[in-house]
């Protein structure tokens, strides 16, 4: 047997926010399918799906989003404009660029440029 990764769920405090956040990032209509679960579908890529949760984040994520961009500065310059956060700066090393993010809700992410 054979498993396929169906879609990514990211545990918030507000679906309806943050799918909208993921959305203008990645591309993409926000889907509330019920008050406490939203998605979306970015092209070319998995769903993201969104629960609400009543417990705050805790912690460093024990999985994080990497998200291939053209360029790192433009993408955090429009992330900050959607609510997200920079995290430290960006990482130059032999296989490229990164730049660690907070998504509005605190969950971290990278951009990243090979």
């Amino acid at each position: 047997m054979r498993a396929r990764l169906d879609q990514i769920v990211i545990d918030c405090h507000d679906p309806r926010s943050l799918v909208r956040f993921w959305a203008a990032l990645l591309g993409g209509d926000p889907v509330d399918r019920a008050p406490d679960w939203s998605f979306v579908d970015p092209p070319g890529t998995v769903r993201l799906a969104f629960q609400q949760v009543p417990e705050d984040k805790a912690g460093k994520n024990r999985l994080h989003l990497d998200v291939d961009v053209e360029a790192i500065a433009p993408a955090v310059a429009r992330a900050r404009e959607l609510g997200a956060t920079p995290v430290g700066e960006t990482v130059t090393d032999d296989q490229g660029s990164f730049r660690v993010m907070a998504d509005p809700e605190g969950n971290e992410f990278c951009f990243v440029h090979a």
